[in-house]
């Protein structure tokens, strides 16, 4: 009894199942979002269900920035740090904590506090399970 592994195409195994995964949960978005949307549009209504004026545009576009400044950023500190994960660890706590007090309807001081913990712990967990337990090497 002998497992042998193709080294060549074994890194590839997840990200197929991550790729079928994403290509499910956009057949589901299509359907219970575009598809009204386009029924909506054939019946000339005004109100458009997607486009309502119920959106909270700061909120969308806040966690756009901050997605796209997690990705910026990471690489930039990670290359303080090269090969220790600390990229992702520190980013990822700053992103996390921005992201729960954007989403954050009344900030008091006990929500506050729990974020924060959060977004220290969280990562941290993530980091340790990855970097140290896996060794598998983050940015």
């Amino acid at each position: 009894m002998s497992v042998s592994i193709d080294f060549e195409t074994s890194h590839l195994f997840f990200p197929h199942i991550i790729h079928w995964v994403l290509g499910v949960l956009f057949a589901l978005v299509l359907v219970f979002n575009v598809v009204p949307f386009l029924a909506a549009v054939r019946r000339g209504e005004r109100s458009l269900p997607i486009l309502g004026e119920s959106m909270d545009k700061f909120r969308f576009f806040g966690t756009l920035v901050l997605i796209v400044a997690y990705f910026q950023t990471m690489s930039m500190v990670g290359n303080f740090f090269p090969y220790t994960g600390y990229g992702f660890l520190f980013v990822s706590m700053v992103f996390l904590f921005l992201m729960s007090l954007m989403y954050m309807h009344t900030r008091t001081r006990r929500k506050v506090l729990t974020a924060a913990i959060n977004a220290l712990v969280a990562p941290t967990l993530a980091w340790f399970i990855l970097a140290r337990l896996f060794q598998i090497t983050l940015p």
